[in-house]
């Protein structure tokens, strides 16, 4: 695993130990970037279930200013730190360690809003269009936000959210990335 392109491509990643999750391959990441950017000038990016915070890193590293890493994992948390650690930009990053729903909670309390939301949850506990909502409704979201999910094949996410349209929905084997965009008020194209 490595960070594909940017100020820190070609750097390598730590996988979290064990089976509790399931690193982006880069090939799938390289294409998710193509889909989305692939390079970014500035913005807040929020990452739910960071894993190894290959996603995060890799934004960043395309021009990102900031992300929040949120996992509740300790492995998953101290290889998102080692993986920070290779960028040499850690003032670049937050780490969360916690519950990605009442971390939500405090990211909104202090304000915080997000131009990209990574959803790469435990395949077994996709809740995918309820974490957006309640992303929406705590007002973390900025106006041209783009939510990109990975999931699995089976997850069949809907293009039906309310406020949000999706653009994109690519198969790479087992793993689907599905792209949305947040809409404008009144904006229905």
């Amino acid at each position: 695993m490595r960070i594909v392109a940017g100020d820190f491509g070609g750097r390598r990643l730590k996988a979290v130990p064990g089976m509790q999750t399931r690193p982006t391959t880069d090939k799938v990441k390289e294409a998710l970037f193509n889909i989305i950017g692939p390079y970014f000038d500035g913005g807040q990016s929020l990452d739910m279930f960071a894993g190894s915070g290959g996603l995060s890193i890799e934004a960043v590293s395309r021009g990102v200013d900031h992300a929040v890493l949120i996992d509740r994992q300790y492995q998953a948390i101290k290889t998102i730190k080692d993986n920070i650690a290779v960028t040499k930009a850690a003032d670049r990053f937050e780490v969360i360690k916690g519950d990605a729903e009442r971390t939500l909670e405090r990211l909104a309390q202090q304000n915080q809003h997000f131009d990209l939301l990574f959803l790469d949850p435990p395949y077994a506990k996709q809740k995918i269009v309820a974490d957006i909502l309640k992303c929406q409704d705590l007002g973390l979201l900025n106006p041209a936000c783009r939510v990109i999910c990975e999931t699995d094949t089976h997850a069949a996410l809907t293009d039906d959210i309310p406020g949000f349209k999706m653009t994109r929905q690519q198969d790479y084997g087992i793993t689907v990335i599905t792209v949305y965009q947040k809409q404008e008020v009144g904006d229905h194209a």
